[in-house]
């Protein structure tokens, strides 16, 4: 980052903190899209100074060595690993962290299990965790997570229930003197991310932004789809069955949408019948999203895969470079503290 202007200035002085817990030149995370966050947009992204993640969704422990291996040899710079709570082989994962000397994981998808974060922390690991909701921010940092995302529902993926600007506006005042706490959720311009710097965030995570890269190995008929869609075309999934308790995704609305609630109800059937117990309905879940976000992603199949995507998906209209992407929003941070 220069320091020739006093907004570049400004904006440095509010990124230390971010800068410092990650060790990247600028304190934006790119969010963990499975199938997406692979060796080359995660290299790509901490080349640019910012700070990539793998997303090791469903992987199992030979795929996530190969992949941090992979990603090494594409980068110096640091990047870390998101693990999702509900995998099966979770302690497995971590362990093959640790032997790679992952300096940050990113743990997803509900309260850490236990002896998860002990573990986390014996292997060197920073850890990062999400909080949807302010209590839940005070339970995590009690028990040791280094640092938090706040997710808002704008964001694409697996969502929480309440906006972006609300959780920052209830938990950054509470909590950010603490740990340091990177915003989420419909971000797509600089300006944003300015606002919730001065809001006490170090940092924030980006998703939606960064998924059509030109580093990205998405399919170009994923790509077109989020140059075409507008804030209104990501829609959040509807939950089928109160006691099947499916956390929403959002995605560009599409044949597959209606093909997930088909799923939910096969699989509160099972429930119902007794065939599978709610960890196993759950994992089912898990792993038709896989399935699904892979065909899009992937094979292009834009009609029955998953297009997960944020609200933010109307500022993504063409196929830029990480490295302009990150310079474009650094710019645009910068230009909004130097007019205020």
């Amino acid at each position: 980052m220069t320091h020739s202007s006093p907004g570049a200035e400004r904006l440095s002085a509010l990124m230390a903190r971010g800068t410092a817990f990650l060790g990247s030149d600028s304190a934006i995370l790119c969010g963990a899209m499975s199938w997406v966050s692979e060796r080359n947009l995660v290299a790509a992204v901490s080349n640019a100074g910012a700070f990539g993640l793998i997303a090791a969704g469903a992987m199992p422990p030979a795929l996530l060595d190969a992949e941090i291996a992979a990603t090494r040899a594409l980068t110096s710079r640091p990047f870390g690993v998101n693990l999702i709570t509900l995998h099966p082989q979770l302690s497995e994962l971590i362990d093959i962290c640790g032997r790679h000397q992952v300096s940050h994981i990113v743990l997803a998808g509900g309260l850490p299990p236990a002896g998860a974060i002990e573990r986390i922390k014996g292997i060197g690991a920073k850890l990062i965790c999400f909080a949807p909701a302010l209590a839940l921010a005070k339970k995590l940092i009690r028990s040791g997570v280094d640092a938090l995302v706040i997710e808002g529902s704008e964001a694409g993926g697996h969502i929480g229930p309440v906006a972006t600007g609300v959780l920052a506006q209830e938990i950054l005042p509470a909590v950010a003197a603490e740990v340091p706490v990177f915003v989420a959720g419909g971000i797509g311009r600089g300006s944003a991310i300015a606002a919730y710097l001065e809001m006490g965030a170090a940092g924030v995570q980006l998703g939606t932004r960064f998924a059509c890269a030109t580093e990205s190995i998405a399919h170009p008929n994923f790509k077109k789809a989020f140059f075409r869609a507008n804030a209104r075309d990501a829609v959040a999934s509807v939950q089928i069955d109160p006691r099947l308790p499916v956390i929403p995704v959002r995605a560009l609305k599409n044949a597959g949408t209606e093909a997930f609630a088909a799923k939910q109800r096969e699989v509160a059937a099972a429930l119902d019948a007794g065939e599978v117990d709610m960890m196993a309905a759950q994992l089912q879940i898990e792993h038709y999203w896989a399935g699904a976000l892979r065909r899009a992603v992937i094979d292009g199949d834009v009609e029955q895969g998953s297009l997960m995507a944020g609200q933010s998906v109307g500022m993504v209209t063409r196929e830029e470079p990480v490295a302009e992407i990150v310079a474009t929003l650094l710019a645009e941070a910068e230009a909004a503290l130097a007019g205020r």
